[in-house]
């Protein structure tokens, strides 16, 4: 195994359980002794497009003076406050609690922006021959901790109490910061401001729409099951888990599955169709069979857009793969910040049912987008043909 795999892996399990935290608390924030409104949990999310808008901006120039290693640490440090943050929260209430929490999200989104730059495009270099491959797996980890998150979160809830979750990762988060980490690959590659190029627009803008999709999806999920089907708060934590199970299958099979057999760039075009489908059904469905079938298939339908999105973009810019990766990133937090807080203010007005019959309507951007992003033309190289054939 390379050095560094290990860390690269674990950073991404531990980024993928601890995204997910607040999305599953929704049912205990919206209940006594929190009580929040649907606008305040809404808000919840709004810092994480502050501090992914200030990853995005900081990746590569972070990583131009830190190195990759540099990157990487200050990313996992930034998570472990975020940890310590949600674990505060947890002997807190009234307002305190709703300061620390936005505070949580907003360091947990400068840290999920800083880490997943820095192994995004670690993935791709420790894995040259298979970069594609490497980094939708990568991110099929990330998809499968968000999965089983909501259920360990659920059975320390029932059994304990929900905060013992946090500090477990929060202790782990510190001890990723002793392992061994990869050698930096390539001391030229360009940082900050010179690392800008308005050809990564096309790439961001296909993040954002389509990580405003996700962010509807999953950070919803559990509102809309245990809360407006009044279904019991088990039901609505394992609707959450089957949307992140279902994507992290998909992931991981397509990141495996030879190129010839299912072509890379047909996937990438139908997904959009299958997140539009899901939107018209999800908001018809009463049963609690139906529901849960519905969001596993919507996590499916959303497994590939962003991992495909990420290895064209760095393909296309490959000596700007930090700064590209950190756009993303950034990207993805801004799209679901606004997928997860949006939505709140919104129900004042609209029904989350006609929300989600209305979003389907964002499949028409994503297929041109995932369009022109994958032509040949638009990338220095197409990154799949190479890695699966």
């Amino acid at each position: 195994m390379k050095r560094g795999t290990t860390a690269v892996f674990c950073a991404g399990f531990l980024q993928g359980a601890a995204f997910v935290l607040i999305p599953a608390l929704g049912t205990t924030l919206r209940s006594a002794p929190y009580d929040m409104s649907n606008a305040t949990y809404g808000l919840l999310y709004f810092p994480e497009i502050i501090g992914a808008v200030f990853a995005a901006i900081s990746a590569g120039a972070i990583h131009k003076r830190l190195g990759s290693a540099g990157l990487f640490r200050l990313g996992a440090l930034t998570n472990a406050v975020a940890m310590a943050l949600l674990v505060a929260a947890f002997f807190t209430s009234g307002l305190p609690i709703v300061l620390l929490l936005l505070a949580e999200t907003f360091m947990l989104g400068t840290g999920f922006g800083l880490t997943n730059a820095a192994i995004n495009r670690a993935a791709s270099l420790l894995f040259a021959g298979a970069a594609a491959a490497a980094v939708t797996i990568l991110n099929a980890v990330i998809g499968g901790a968000t999965a089983v998150s909501p259920i360990i979160l659920d059975g320390f809830q029932h059994w304990v109490s929900w905060v013992l979750w946090p500090v477990v990762i929060l202790a782990l988060w510190l001890c990723l910061l002793l392992l061994p980490l990869a050698k930096d690959h390539d001391n030229q590659e360009l940082g900050g401001m010179r690392a800008w190029r308005r050809s990564m627009t096309p790439f961001a803008m296909a993040v954002v729409i389509y990580a405003i999709c996700e962010g509807s999806f999953g950070s919803w999920a559990n509102v809309l099951v245990s809360v407006d089907r009044h279904l019991p708060p088990a039901t609505g934590a394992l609707a959450l888990s089957l949307f992140w199970g279902g994507m992290t299958v998909a992931r991981f099979i397509f990141g495996a599955i030879p190129n010839h057999w299912i072509h890379r760039r047909l996937a990438y075009l139908l997904a959009p169709l299958g997140m539009a489908i899901c939107f018209v059904v999800i908001p018809h469905l009463q049963s609690a069979t139906g529901l849960l079938m519905a969001f596993t298939s919507a996590g499916i339908t959303c497994g590939i857009y962003y991992p495909y999105s990420m290895a064209y973009g760095i393909a296309a810019h490959p000596k700007e793969g930090t700064q590209m990766a950190g756009l993303l990133v950034g990207a993805l937090m801004i799209g679901e910040g606004i997928g997860s807080s949006g939505l709140g203010p919104l129900q004042q007005w609209e029904s989350l049912g006609k929300i989600y019959t209305f979003s389907a309507l964002w499949a028409i951007p994503l297929l041109w987008l995932a369009w022109r992003n994958s032509r040949p033309s638009v990338s220095q190289r197409v990154p799949f043909e190479a890695t699966h054939d």
